[in-house]
């Protein structure tokens, strides 16, 4: 079935979905992520003065919280904690960040008559205007022309609100989907404009508490600029920030801090990640024409990186593979024998030498988290080669040799479970032989649960080096923060 076409403008996200939504259970997966997102390109400036209807879609969400502090902001009171009529906390504005991360919270509204988004939200949610003003300039509301379908685990009432706001009859008289399939104006874009105007049947998902990086307020982010060049800057990315936000934070990052950091009037652009635990270069494109030459230097593998990773364990010399999973979630899995359909994984240890365990003041300093390693004397500073870039591939293929980043609260407790207990791993060089497939995925879930959460500010791991075009343009990091 297709529906006038509507007027869109793309723009690059460079995160994917942050929040798991519709399920109680984030290790179920995600709703539906998009690298691509929109603004919305309304010509309508006009407010109705008329009461806003909507109907709201009361789903359960769940993600995981941010819980580094800021010793900058140390002195700011923290939001007020009044309650609300509809039983959530009183909000006043987003800034100053605040100290500790508020429970996750995403909400799932459907409108059902036109009318301005900023007073929707409002009336909807109980949220004061300035609040949602600031959320939205965060990117932390989305919309839909039409309600994405729910998921099994969502309850019979929010099944028929769904079906009577998506009825055929009733998208045939809208004329804003004419032209599109149903999976096309299902499609979820943001919205970047507080006065924005959105129609009946309009599809709206609301992150009420964005991923919070308070320690973008305690660096010198002047400091931390390697090189400016007309095309790009290469900045020395601190632990514990997103190098271009998440989906429903892009304020917070490192792209928008540079930015202001060198008064540059249009936004620096995001080339590739590094974890967030993960500090070192990043390289930030200085137009959308270069982000697009120095991605197909990625795609030609013209780009080099090198890391520095402080292991738990000695790791041997030469070049490690793995196979992982292609689900884009963590804990990201990793067989040592070949799956079908599970991505390479090489990367190449050229050193491997013992160092000091980092003091009780490093560590606390760089909120690194204590994961039940037992000895702790000496560590294992590992120059690498990284030859394909995964997420979370260095992290996920040391653990899997028994010599998991020091640091890291996710992959760390599942490399002991395995030195515990042989066998464990569904995927390891001791994995059990399984009668049937339930008994295996009941395996693989175990494994998962193994593993914690994602690390609060910094784990042992350095992207200490990146050059490209055979060494033309070469740039390093300080120090790591270990030594």
């Amino acid at each position: 079935m297709t529906f006038a076409s509507g007027s869109f403008t793309p723009i690059l996200t460079n995160s994917l979905i942050a929040s798991r939504i519709w399920t109680p259970n984030w290790r179920n997966g995600f709703f539906s992520p998009f690298n691509m997102v929109h603004t919305f390109a309304s010509t309508r400036s006009r407010l109705l003065k008329n009461k806003n209807h909507y109907k709201r879609l009361t789903l359960s969400s769940c993600s995981r919280s941010f819980s580094c502090q800021s010793t900058a902001l140390s002195d700011i009171n923290s939001t007020s904690h009044t309650v609300s009529s509809n039983g959530h906390l009183r909000y006043g504005r987003l800034m100053p960040c605040p100290l500790q991360n508020s429970p996750p919270r995403v909400e799932h509204l459907v409108v059902t008559k036109e009318g301005p988004v900023l007073e929707y939200i409002c009336k909807a949610l109980d949220l004061p205007p300035l609040y949602v003003e600031d959320l939205i300039q965060f990117g932390a509301v989305y919309y839909a022309l039409v309600c994405p379908k729910p998921p099994p685990t969502a309850s019979p009432e929010q099944i028929k609100v769904y079906e009577e706001v998506t009825d055929p009859s009733i998208l045939r008289q809208r004329t804003s989907i004419k032209g599109k399939t149903v999976r096309e104006a299902q499609k979820t874009f943001k919205i970047t404009r507080a006065d924005e105007i959105v129609e009946a049947g309009t599809y709206l998902r609301v992150h009420v508490h964005p991923k919070r990086f308070p320690r973008c307020y305690d660096i010198d982010w002047k400091s931390r600029i390697i090189a400016v060049t007309d095309d790009y800057v290469v900045l020395d990315k601190p632990a514990g920030t997103s190098v271009g936000g998440t989906t429903d934070n892009i304020e917070e990052s490192c792209a928008t801090f540079a930015t202001r950091a060198l008064g540059f009037s249009a936004p620096l652009l995001t080339t590739h990640q590094i974890d967030n635990c993960t500090e070192g270069c990043v390289v930030l494109a200085r137009s959308k024409e270069y982000c697009s030459v120095f991605h197909g230097k990625i795609r030609e593998k013209k780009v080099k990186k090198l890391y520095l990773a402080l292991a738990a364990a000695p790791v041997p010399i030469g070049i490690l593979t793995h196979y992982m999973r292609p689900i884009n979630m963590a804990p990201r899995l990793v067989s040592e024998d070949f799956v079908k359909g599970w991505l390479l994984c090489q990367l190449e240890v050229l050193e491997c030498k013992k160092v000091p365990w980092p003091s009780s003041e490093i560590q606390r300093t760089y909120n690194l988290e204590d994961c039940g390693w037992a000895l702790k004397d000496f560590a294992y500073e590992c120059q690498i080669n990284l030859l394909t870039g995964r997420t979370h591939q260095i992290r996920a293929q040391l653990a899997a040799c028994s010599a998991p980043v020091v640091g890291d609260s996710m992959y760390m407790p599942a490399a002991i479970a395995e030195i515990v207990c042989p066998g464990s791993n569904p995927f390891g060089k001791n994995k059990k032989l399984y009668s049937n497939e339930n008994d295996k995925s009941l395996a693989i879930d175990e494994w998962i649960a193994q593993h914690g959460k994602e690390p609060s500010v910094a784990v042992g791991l350095q992207a200490c080096q990146i050059s490209w075009d055979d060494g033309q343009h070469c740039y390093g990091a300080r120090l790591p923060w270990w030594r």
